[in-house]
């Protein structure tokens, strides 16, 4: 890009409320995960807010909340939760409350995630062609269940962290993805919530789920070779314990991967201790190999996180943070098959008295900078175009969008944004076109650029 024309669009950076962005296209997610709640009460967990006990479910609607994920398992025999009957109890309670539901699925009959993906016993010994059958009238049936009973869910997770092949084995998590398998399997579960949300008339919004943010991009490049494109939201965990990537990588990693596929990215789990201490003899997962210089094993360094990371998250073009279990106490009358009690307790949002504390409220109720619309327009004076600007994060020439006499690129960047972009009919000749450098005010702005050379 050469010869730079500066353009400062006025209108100061500036703070907007989330209830107002809410009406806005792409909605924002604020959400938690709170699978374990029927088990936490029916194991006698006493949530407190104001000195008052509250239902879960109502206090993190309350709280700010907007969305509550939760996981589903196909035959869970050792344990009577996150089975259908339970997702359902979950997702009546969800309603109740005025909360939209991500209902995830694992794709198991135990916790699949970023290490082990293993089929359901049922499925262990099919085919893969009668695998993706199987897959495909398990995820249309569950939910067409659902609808019955007036619970469709508002988006639907195909696959739980899954980094490596999916409806597999323990002894085949290590190995290579086998594309061709894989993608057959994702596409089944994929047209099964396209099937019954057109059968239902109520269309819930596809996620595809993957650990951690450096894993992300590899995965998408090689699903997309194999044709799995057909997804609304990309969803990342992040963990800094078992990530390699710090939080501004994680926002950098965002921005690349919206400016590369035609969908939304958020974080759809992540967690953050409140304290180092136990409270049951559980070992907890999330320890001080867990911590961020900064941010203290403390409730107000917890709070600082979450905050940190959600506006890092929007400022890069993401449409989301969803916390994973803060309602995981630890109860005397239950445990887990790793021992009596919780391992989460650390990084709940309630003390061990059962107590909310700050990063709650302080999280989901915080005043975020939101991202504008920004519409970059030049002149049709070719038959194609393509844009490059710093704002892309190195991604590459993106093609643009004919609109009558014009070529447009709409994105979403954060006010005060100064960018320096450029378009020109190829890819190729991009480098060497004339370029604008702009400042993005505080609502949606459509920037002028030069004609293409």
């Amino acid at each position: 890009m050469r010869g730079k024309h500066r353009v400062t669009l006025a209108v100061a950076a500036s703070l907007i409320s989330l209830t107002a962005a809410r009406a806005a296209e792409p909605p924002i997610y604020l959400g938690v995960d709170i699978s374990y709640a029927n088990e936490m009460d029916d194991c006698g967990a006493v949530y407190r807010a104001g000195g008052k006990a509250v239902d879960p479910y109502r206090f993190f609607k309350s709280a700010g909340a907007d969305t509550v994920r939760i996981r589903i398992w196909n035959d869970p025999d050792w344990t009577k939760y996150s089975n259908l009957a339970d997702v359902k109890r979950s997702l009546r309670r969800a309603k109740a409350a005025g909360l939209r539901v991500l209902l995830d699925f694992h794709y198991s009959d135990d916790w699949a995630d970023g290490d082990k993906q293993v089929a359901p016993k049922a499925w262990a010994g099919l085919s893969t062609p009668d695998q993706a059958k199987a897959l495909y009238a398990y995820t249309h049936d569950t939910l067409i269940a659902l609808n019955r009973e007036g619970l469709m869910p508002d988006l639907v997770q195909v696959g739980n962290e899954t980094n490596g092949e999916i409806v597999s084995s323990l002894a085949k998590a290590k190995e290579p993805i086998h594309w061709d398998r894989n993608a057959l399997l994702f596409n089944a579960g994929i047209r099964a919530v396209r099937d019954a949300g057109r059968e239902t008339g109520t269309k819930p919004r596809i996620m595809l789920h993957i650990a951690q943010p450096e894993n992300a991009e590899p995965w998408f490049a090689a699903a997309t070779r194999a044709g799995v494109t057909d997804y609304d939201i990309i969803g990342l965990s992040y963990y800094s314990k078992w990530s390699k990537r710090s939080m501004a990588q994680l926002g950098q990693t965002i921005n690349r991967l919206r400016h590369t596929y035609a969908a939304e990215v958020l974080v759809v789990e992540t967690a953050y201790p409140f304290t180092t201490q136990n409270a049951d003899s559980s070992p907890n997962l999330l320890g001080e190999d867990s911590l961020i210089a900064g941010y203290p094993a403390t409730p107000d360094g917890q709070k600082r996180y979450l905050v940190d990371l959600t506006q890092l998250v929007l400022s890069s073009g993401g449409t989301g943070v969803f916390y994973w279990e803060p309602a995981w106490v630890s109860t005397k009358a239950c445990g887990t098959r790793w021992g009596k009690g919780s391992n989460w307790e650390n990084a709940a949002v309630f003390d061990y008295k059962g107590n909310a504390l700050e990063s709650a409220e302080g999280w989901l109720k915080h005043a975020y900078v939101l991202p504008v619309e920004v519409t970059f327009k030049a002149r049709a004076t070719a038959g194609a175009a393509f844009i490059d600007g710093d704002f892309l994060g190195g991604v590459g020439p993106r093609p643009m969008v004919r609109e009558g006499d014009a070529f447009v690129y709409r994105t979403r960047l954060a006010p005060g944004t100064s960018v320096t972009v450029a378009t020109a009919a190829t890819a190729a000749s991009v480098a060497d076109a004339p370029a604008v450098t702009a400042t993005v005010g505080g609502r949606a702005t459509a920037i002028p650029l030069p004609e293409q050379p």
